[in-house]
């Protein structure tokens, strides 16, 4: 008998657990996942991060999933994204800012939900946001934020709205454990 492949997979679920509205249990968000046919589930932080292995190869089609099944489960309309561990290690890898001296929780990814809207950026004349800067990937903005993004008017510009495309926050610290976490997954990995 042929093993079954999986592959490991990152689901980043935005607006989750940040106040009162969008509460999701981690232990419900895990089950979910099972759900949904992951295995070897793993959640970080309370902010709607997990990792997973899965049958399926297609990301998108995982998220949707996610989504109705978080719908008819807890009646909430959260948006998720779903990465593989070889897109979020090229992101990593990737990473064109050098990291020594730079603080991981001020440094972030914005997740997109397709290509970067290069016109868009274009658009961004970087002097007038100093000290903070970005640099565009393929379906990430990378963010060096050093005075917090909590004032950022950076920030600010990488929201849906502007730029057309689901985006989600997540912090360096939580980029690179979470890309830890999804190697450590056991089954086979394509």
């Amino acid at each position: 008998m042929t093993p079954v492949t999986t592959t490991g997979y990152i689901a980043l679920l935005r607006g989750i657990n940040v106040g009162p509205n969008n509460r999701v249990p981690m232990a419900t968000l895990r089950e979910l996942i099972a759900g949904i046919g992951g295995s070897e589930v793993r959640t970080h932080l309370q902010s709607g991060n997990a990792v997973f292995a899965h049958e399926g190869q297609d990301p998108s089609r995982l998220a949707a999933e996610l989504e109705q099944a978080i719908t008819a489960e807890l009646g909430l309309t959260i948006t998720v994204l779903v990465r593989t561990e070889a897109d979020l290690r090229r992101v990593v890898e990737a990473n064109p800012f050098p990291m020594e001296k730079v603080d991981g929780s001020r440094f972030l990814v914005v997740f997109l939900s397709g290509p970067v809207p290069l016109d868009r950026l274009a658009a961004i004349d970087p002097a007038a946001y100093a000290p903070d800067e970005f640099s565009a990937g393929q379906t990430e903005i990378y963010g060096h934020f050093p005075d917090s993004i909590r004032n950022s008017r950076l920030a600010a510009l990488f929201t849906d709205r502007k730029l057309g495309l689901t985006a989600t926050f997540r912090n360096w610290n939580t980029v690179t454990r979470l890309l830890a976490l999804s190697e450590a997954l056991e089954g086979p990995s394509a």
